[in-house]
């Protein structure tokens, strides 16, 4: 049997797979690119400050928890987490800010304090809710989305008919809920899976029980030691770790591949996995002959958003934040349709603003903090430095607004990142932040394919195939596709 594996791409999904590749029994080779592990949640230090590049919202603690406890290892033997308590913060245009409880108590009673009845309207949205999760991250997310007979069991289809499944979210939750707050509270935790909430389905509302029952944690020292945690798994299960080696070419013999061209050299394997940008290996690392999918295809394609991000370092502590904070003081609806119907840069965004030092000062000088914002854009926007200068200005003011203190003059450090950087950094189609977005008809079968339709041995993984977006979605895709990976080696080898 062919025992040896090469995977393209150290972000979370290419280190899962190699991982699970490796505790198979192949020989695993990751090649990365960039030079430290991660991808889009490498870690950047510069000025005292430690600041994670991307992912910042810890979700779905189980999912780490059996990642990796299948190689007899605890998540807190890597790192030590801490439950967020609120959870998070949303601040509306007329300044009041709602410090969402974690427990369920505090929480139903925080619903019924908005809208007499909501809390029983919790409750059965909740229940609901938890159903969801557990069919969806129990019997849909493992399965590798080939065909619909994946998917034709009595007990998941038993299961998707008792559901809200296929109508909106934002249908789904206007439902259960009258308060436009309290509305838009439940509609947010979708806008990680890359589409408006109209146009997500009511499946994903399987994220809220993620949201409000399993809670919102935080991984201290950083979500870069969630990546430092699974390359000392992976090493340990005999990985081997190629950093600042970008792959050129994928090598194709007889409609198989078989290896990767870098500039370093050619590198040779039985099987390769792609964790890389789908796109850019699909039409960038295979010759026109040996590509799955046409221009045309990636063209109609609905992307996730891209964002602008800020690192930025202040010399003084900041008034009236948590760790997460998320500004809904403008227009959703508006903000959306500049990102989808009319793409532009937004005039009156919404941002998302974490302040990890309140939870962990060791990430910035003493007296400092160290400040992450975010706000989505629409991808393959052109983002020079006037035009990113004008929104880092409307941050701050944004923020000093809230806050009630001048930070300008106590601006220690900032860094801005966007289109152009995770196009350079992460070969990302139109600069896009993660992947493919989750509509219905982006959703199982209708995503691009794990395992290439040309060409023999080469496999996908990651945020632009099955299951979709996220973190947790991505350790799940690097496991989902390494059991594909030996089934159909064993297979061919019967």
């Amino acid at each position: 049997m062919a025992r040896t594996a090469l995977v393209i791409g150290a972000g979370f999904a290419g280190i899962s797979a190699a991982a699970s590749l490796a505790r198979r029994g192949f020989t695993v080779t990751v090649v990365e690119k960039n030079a430290t592990p991660g991808g889009r949640a490498r870690v950047w230090r510069e000025a005292g400050y430690v600041f994670d590049m991307g992912p910042s919202w810890y979700w779905m603690p189980d999912v780490f928890e059996q990642w990796f406890a299948q190689f007899g290892e605890r998540v807190e033997d890597h790192y030590r987490l801490l439950r967020l308590d609120p959870s998070y913060q949303v601040i509306f245009d007329d300044g009041d800010a709602w410090p969402v409880p974690a427990g369920p108590d505090a929480l139903r009673a925080f619903f019924e304090r908005i809208e007499p009845g909501a809390g029983a309207q919790l409750d059965r949205f909740l229940g609901e809710a938890r159903r969801k999760y557990e069919l969806g991250m129990q019997k849909l997310v493992h399965r590798p989305g080939l065909s619909w007979a994946e998917y034709a069991h009595p007990e998941l289809l038993a299961g998707l008919l008792r559901s809200s499944v296929f109508r909106s979210l934002r249908s789904h939750v206007a439902g259960h809920f009258r308060h436009p707050r309290l509305r838009l509270l439940m509609e947010f935790p979708v806008l990680f899976l890359g589409a408006s909430p109209a146009r997500i389905p009511a499946l994903y509302s399987l994220m809220n029980h993620a949201d409000m029952a399993l809670g919102t944690w935080y991984p201290m020292g950083g979500m870069g030691r969630i990546v430092e945690g699974m390359v000392r798994v992976a090493e340990a299960q005999g990985v081997r770790f190629l950093y600042g080696r970008p792959v050129e070419g994928i090598t194709v013999r007889d409609s198989r591949a078989v290896g990767v061209r870098t500039a370093q050299g050619d590198l040779r394997a039985d099987v390769v996995v792609a964790g890389a940008d789908y796109h850019h290996v699909d039409q960038q690392l295979l010759s026109p002959g040996d590509r799955a999918y046409s221009a045309a295809y990636w063209d109609q394609r609905v992307m996730t958003p891209s964002s602008l991000l800020f690192y930025l370092g202040f010399r003084t502590r900041l008034n009236k934040v948590l760790h997460h904070n998320l500004f809904f003081d403008e227009d959703l609806d508006r903000h959306v349709g500049e990102i989808y119907d009319t793409p532009r840069w937004p005039s009156r965004p919404l941002m998302y603003v974490s302040v990890p030092s309140v939870t962990d000062p060791g990430l910035a000088p003493d007296g400092h903090e160290n400040v992450f914002a975010l706000i989505p854009i629409a991808p393959g926007l052109p983002d020079g430095p006037e035009v990113r200068q004008r929104y880092q200005e409307m941050l701050l003011d944004r923020l000093g607004r809230h806050t009630g203190q001048d930070l300008r003059p106590h601006l220690a450090y900032v860094r801005s990142y966007c289109v152009t950087d995770f196009e350079r950094d992460y070969n990302a189609f139109k600069g896009n932040a993660y992947g493919l977005a989750s509509t219905l008809r982006q959703t199982a079968v209708w995503r691009p394919r794990m395992r290439s339709r040309k060409v023999a041995g080469l496999y996908h993984t990651g945020q632009h195939t099955v299951p979709g977006p996220g973190v947790p979605p991505a350790l799940i895709s690097g496991q989902v596709v390494a059991g594909l990976v030996a089934r159909d080696l064993q297979r061919a080898n019967a």
